[in-house]
């Protein structure tokens, strides 16, 4: 084989390796995002770094933020930021779920959902709502898995966009409406909903009161409502240096003004007029680790930030996009450490009823 035969053979192959990771590669469970199209969401491609430094200094800190009326305003950017990255990287559903054995993340990932709504044991054609709905991940299964029409709300307008794509993608846009708004202060009437669900959205809210009031009041009288919160356990200790460092990293790399402790999410429910059904950590044995998920990805995370560099040095991806994937990195590394020393939960699961009076 003559040089310029294997020099053309070798090109050949370099730009097919190129061509797969950066334009075939899509998401670890649905492609719903391409390398390629990485974006600052609603941000303008040159001020992703820019906007990327203002999140990072306003949340370096999370516990000691002064200003938590700026609170949604940061998590917005942070979902700019992050959204295209996640639905490449992870999927449409922008959560955990415990692992099953002999079954996928995917399949995993639906059976969590699902729980989510048989538990507000609702019909075909009742109205639920989905409080920080992301993508729509959940709420395509969801209303697949139900027949229930689906209102989801979320704070950025980008994932809205990508949400309503999604769902006519699916053939569910007749079953599922998505809505730009803060879910502090929800553009619903009082007493609309047959049942509302969030799953692990409410952390982001600076006082868990605020939102669950507010739910309170979009939920009919008689009706569920069912949370998955991030919470520290009973495991966690404020004066051991190394949980203090695991809970400010996950706080920081996840645009969250304050993780709560699980003891209080009940107390919190009951004070806005709910009653308590049932409380539980989906996380805890018999449930298989969720955090496995983020072990096993360490050789992804590590091809993709390489793609993305890549994407970045070319000027594909905006500048900054480098930064917040190794932020994402590295709080992967949190949270899997949470995980593991078990004082950290994703699934704190809290099932509440609006009393009928």
């Amino acid at each position: 084989m003559d040089s310029l035969t294997l020099f053309c053979t070798a090109s050949f192959i370099v730009a097919g390796g190129l061509y797969w990771f950066v334009c075939i590669l899509g998401s670890a469970e649905q492609k719903g995002r391409r390398a390629h199209h990485l974006s600052g969401g609603s941000i303008s491609h040159e001020k992703v770094q820019d906007k990327y430094k203002q999140y990072w200094t306003f949340f370096r800190r999370p516990k000691e933020i002064e200003t938590a009326d700026k609170v949604p305003a940061f998590v917005d950017t942070f979902y700019n930021l992050v959204t295209d990255i996640y639905e490449w990287g992870w999927g449409q559903s922008f959560h955990f779920s415990p692992s099953i054995p002999g079954k996928s993340h995917l399949d995993a990932t639906k059976a969590h959902e699902q729980m989510a709504v048989d538990l507000l044991g609702v019909k075909p054609g009742d109205k639920i709502l989905d409080a920080g709905c992301g993508v729509g991940g959940p709420m395509r299964a969801i209303a697949a898995h139900s027949g229930a029409n689906v209102v989801g709300i979320t704070i950025n307008e980008y994932q809205v966009e990508r949400a309503r794509i999604h769902n006519k993608k699916a053939g569910l846009d007749s079953l599922c409406e998505v809505v730009c708004g803060n879910f502090l202060e929800m553009p619903f009437a009082d007493n609309t909903f047959d049942g509302v669900y969030s799953i692990e959205a409410t952390c982001h809210a600076p006082k868990l009161e605020e939102v669950y009031a507010e739910i309170y009041r979009v939920l009919k009288p008689g009706s569920l409502y069912v949370s998955y919160e991030w919470v520290t356990t009973e495991l966690f200790r404020a004066d051991d240096s190394e949980h203090v460092e695991i809970i400010q990293g996950i706080e920081r790399g996840d645009a969250l003004p304050g993780l709560r402790h699980y003891s209080d999410i009940a107390e919190i429910a009951k004070n806005v007029g709910f009653e308590i059904v049932k409380e539980k950590d989906l996380a805890k044995p018999p449930s298989k680790p969720w955090w496995t998920r983020l072990k096993m990805g360490r050789i992804a995370y590590w091809r993709n930030h390489i793609v993305v560099t890549v994407l970045s040095a070319l000027g594909i991806a905006p500048k900054g996009t480098v930064d917040v994937h190794e932020m994402l990195f590295k709080t992967a590394d949190y949270l899997t450490r949470g995980g593991d020393t078990g004082i950290f939960t994703p699934m704190h699961m809290i099932l509440c009823r609006k009393p009928k009076n």
